[in-house]
């Protein structure tokens, strides 16, 4: 079997072959039977993000416990449930983007 393609055309497949971490061959043969192509990169970045969302959890977990043992030391409660919200709304939007990927 042959296929005639560009340099430019070559060096995209092979580039997104090498992303995907298969031989040129293996990823043609699952482009061209319309399996699923996913890429490394897609899945290093969704490990990325879900450790941070783990990060924050436990972050806010502390932050929480601290509200009940000190309440009132060191910074304001509202400064910490500030915090708390925002801590909140970031580990959503991190949901939202691993959704995507």
């Amino acid at each position: 079997m042959k296929a005639f393609v560009t340099d430019t055309e070559r060096d995209l497949i092979e580039k997104r072959a090498q992303e995907a971490r298969l031989s040129v061959s293996a990823y043609l043969r699952a482009a061209g039977l319309a399996q699923p192509v996913r890429s490394v990169l897609d899945q290093d970045a969704v490990l990325q993000l879900a450790k941070v969302n783990g990060d924050q959890g436990r972050l806010g977990g502390l932050l929480k416990l601290w509200l009940v043992d000190r309440p009132g030391r060191g910074s304001s409660e509202a400064e910490v449930r500030r915090l708390l919200d925002r801590i909140g709304e970031l580990q959503g939007r991190l949901a939202e983007v691993v959704g995507r990927i």
